[in-house]
């Protein structure tokens, strides 16, 4: 099922598994399992490596560090959501109608 691969650069590092793309469906769970527990699954196509299934970095970025790298805007309410209050509308008004009157 799993096998290792040493070879020229376009095939994955030694000690990474690899896999077939229909392989990898049939077992999924399993390589998802191994991520986990830390092992690097490299998915193939038609024989060629495309993709790798990995466990998440422990220097992953959180929240914090994306907003301080600028990648994230924070959110501008420090509140939670609360919608405002409905608007009665007269049924078959028309949109634009209602939005002048009710942005003055």
């Amino acid at each position: 099922m799993d096998t290792i691969e040493v070879g020229p650069p376009s095939t994955p590092a030694s000690g990474a598994s690899t896999l077939g793309i229909r392989e990898l469906r049939a077992t999924l769970t399993d390589a998802i399992r191994r991520a986990s527990a830390g092992q690097r699954t490299v998915i193939t196509t038609s024989g060629r490596p495309t993709a790798q299934l990995a466990p998440l970095d422990a220097d992953a970025p959180d929240l914090d560090r994306l907003i301080g790298a600028g990648a994230v805007i924070p959110p501008r309410r420090s509140t939670e959501f609360r919608a405002p209050a409905p608007v009665p509308v007269w049924a078959g008004s028309r949109v634009d109608q209602v939005l002048r009157e009710l942005r003055g």
